[in-house]
């Protein structure tokens, strides 16, 4: 059974939620402040929205974050889900483990390691940096995500099912599409949720890897960062915080949705 959280413990989660939010809400705050400053709030307004809605090179700029975030998540998630197959197929537990290693290099190494990686690659490669740079290297990097996110549902799919759909006549691929698909859904949506999180959020490899002339909203936000404090960059980045909110409420719902319902015990 359940047990109750303690007086001492709510106070202790509320005080951790407190402190991871309350920058967030402050900074959500000034972004309505018509004095201009996130010190002395004067009035209440939308003028920074207006300014930020007019601003097209700024639109520009969210548009190319959106576009590389759904192309890396969506094509990070095929490749991961392939992989997450292919490992888990592997019967040497020896083999596995190394490719599980290999898989999550990318995870362990720091961002900025693998930033100057990718840019030593495409400088070789001779790879302008630009759109197709940042698209790959996301791409590189939300992959192993997508493989942890969908091996744990394959380890636990039993295999008396696919042994049970090859006896009824189910050929190879109406095993993959039919059986194994549905049951690791889960796995796949949360790798690509996560995948997409990730896109949208880097800032370290995209800084290494992007070019001139193309940019993502968190280059963009460092740079307007460090020309001075504007509530510009408030407003944009509330509207990523209400944007990242969405992305983790539909996620919510999808998982509920396919969580299986538990197996009622007849009388």
């Amino acid at each position: 059974m359940d047990k109750k959280l303690s007086p001492l413990s709510r106070i202790f989660l509320l005080f951790i939620f407190l402190i991871l939010y309350a920058p967030i809400f402050f900074l959500v705050f000034y972004s309505f402040n018509s004095g201009g400053t996130m010190y002395d709030f004067k009035s209440f307004t939308f003028d920074w929205y207006k300014e930020l809605f007019q601003d097209t090179r700024l639109l520009i700029i969210v548009l190319n974050t959106i576009v590389i975030a759904l192309l890396s998540a969506l094509i990070s998630t095929i490749i991961g889900v392939l992989g997450a197959l292919a490992i888990h197929s592997i019967k040497k537990r020896k083999t596995k483990s190394t490719l599980l290693s290999f898989n999550n290099v990318l995870i362990v190494s720091p961002d900025v390691i693998i930033g100057a990686s990718f840019l030593i690659l495409f400088t070789m490669a001779g790879i302008k940096l630009g759109f197709y740079s940042v698209l790959l290297s996301h791409i590189a990097f939300s992959i192993p995500i997508v493989v942890l996110m969908v091996l744990p549902k394959l380890n636990e799919m039993s295999s008396t099912l696919i042994d049970a759909a090859l006896d009824l006549g189910a050929s190879r691929l109406d095993v993959l599409t039919k059986v194994i698909l549905p049951y690791i859904a889960p796995g796949i949506f949360a790798g690509f949720f996560m995948a997409l999180t990730f896109s949208l959020d880097d800032f370290a490899v995209t800084f290494f890897v992007t070019g001139n002339g193309f940019s993502t909203l968190s280059v963009e936000i460092y740079s307007l960062a460090r020309r001075g404090i504007s509530l510009n960059i408030n407003a944009l980045s509330t509207l990523l915080f209400l944007l990242t909110m969405l992305v983790v409420t539909v996620y919510y719902f999808i998982t509920q949705h396919n969580k299986p319902k538990g197996l009622e015990v007849r009388k």
